[in-house]
């Protein structure tokens, strides 16, 4: 079963930084389509970017266009998502998982295989 771990989390201030790690136990990510997820207390979990799996392309959803930036680095077998100018609605657990294609900015179709995600909260 595929498992990914979640990390780089953490507690920042308006218009800060983070950047989330996303990395694969047991199995190579090299070649799998994958996309970053996010999910508030009582909503559901929406997809913000993803990345193809040759990483030639990405997508990201409207509300982080120009502040997030996805990207991979096959030798550390991890995907990264660098955020940038941090807003107080960025603020939730971010999941990475793989999907079954990556072609859109605003559809994002996860296998139903889950980390534990990482906590990001923006305040001041």
């Amino acid at each position: 079963q595929l498992q990914f771990v979640e990390s780089g989390g953490g507690l920042v201030q308006p218009g800060g930084s983070l950047t989330l790690s996303c990395a694969a136990s047991g199995f190579a990510l090299d070649g799998l389509h994958i996309g970053w997820f996010r999910q508030v207390p009582g909503k559901e979990r929406v997809g913000v970017s993803c990345i193809t799996g040759t990483g030639a392309d990405t997508y990201y959803t409207d509300s982080v266009k120009g502040r997030f930036t996805i990207s991979r680095v096959i030798a550390e077998n991890t995907v990264y998502l660098q955020m940038n100018s941090l807003t107080p609605e960025d603020t939730a657990v971010y999941y990475c998982a793989q999907l079954r294609g990556c072609y859109s900015d605003n559809y994002y179709s996860p296998y139903p295989y889950w980390g534990q995600g990482t906590q990001v909260t923006v305040s001041s």
